[in-house]
């Protein structure tokens, strides 16, 4: 049975988003400042990590218990903040 064009537009769609994720997790994984990481508190470090390798910044925030604000100037530190 033929796929509709629809169809195939969104897997395609999918594909690229993919790509896209892969890239980036790539850049944040090469951009990481790990000794800094590794300096924090273990729960902060899980989620800069976590972060890293998904790049679920509402999750990751939520897990290190900071607002916002703050999580990200811990990123930003860590070097993959990239917003």
């Amino acid at each position: 049975m033929p796929r509709s064009s629809g169809s195939f537009e969104l897997e395609e769609l999918l594909e690229e988003w993919e790509e896209e994720d892969r890239e980036l997790r790539e850049l944040r994984k090469r951009r990481v400042d790990r000794e800094y990481v590794a300096s924090l508190p273990s729960r902060l470090r899980e989620a800069v990590e976590l972060y890293v390798e998904q790049g679920n910044l509402r999750l990751a925030c939520e897990l290190s218990g900071l607002p916002l604000d703050e999580f990200v100037e811990v990123l930003r530190r860590a070097g993959v903040w990239t917003g």
